[in-house]
């Protein structure tokens, strides 16, 4: 029997998940890189069951309503999947989030949404971080959703498929 790895994404509003996303494809096709679905994971990577991670997922949104988070910051890393992308402070919203669907990992908490997945070195993402600086100045994001998602490292990234989605506030 083969395992399904899943995650749990917090998605942002239709609205902000076309912005984002066209952010996202701007980067790939820039620097060739991997296009993906915008997102905040908030558990990644588990062979939980679908039938166990969407009981939590429901949960967890049954206990939220959509909210907005300001953009905190632009940063980069060498990681792979965060080579790129907006920092959103750790909000009573989002903590709260990820301690009912992944509490072992709370110290840990880092919410993010990547926009450039890759090794670009930093002397070339540099510049392009200060000119995102600057476009993304006092913008928010409004998160409405949480999705189970057949995804992780070792799937590529053209086959992560969303499952199932669960609405905040239901």
């Amino acid at each position: 029997m083969t395992v399904e790895i899943r995650s749990l994404w917090l998605m942002p509003c239709p609205e902000d998940e076309a912005f984002v996303a066209s952010l996202i494809g701007e980067l790939a096709t820039r620097f060739g890189t991997p296009n993906f679905t915008p997102h905040l994971t908030l558990r990644g990577d588990t062979n939980a069951t679908f039938e166990h991670l969407h009981d939590d997922a429901r949960a967890a949104a049954a206990a939220s309503q959509p909210f907005a988070e300001p953009i905190a910051g632009i940063e980069t890393t060498q990681a792979f999947f965060r080579a790129f992308y907006l920092r959103f402070a750790v909000s009573a919203q989002l903590l709260g989030l990820k301690q009912r669907l992944d509490a072992q990992e709370t110290e840990r908490f880092m919410p993010h949404v990547s926009l450039l997945y890759g090794n670009l070195p930093e002397m070339v993402k540099a510049p392009v971080s200060v000119e995102f600086v600057q476009r993304l100045a006092g913008r928010t994001i409004t998160f409405d959703r949480i999705c189970i998602v057949r995804s992780g490292q070792d799937i590529p990234i053209a086959d992560w498929t969303i499952q199932t989605s669960v609405p905040l506030g239901r």
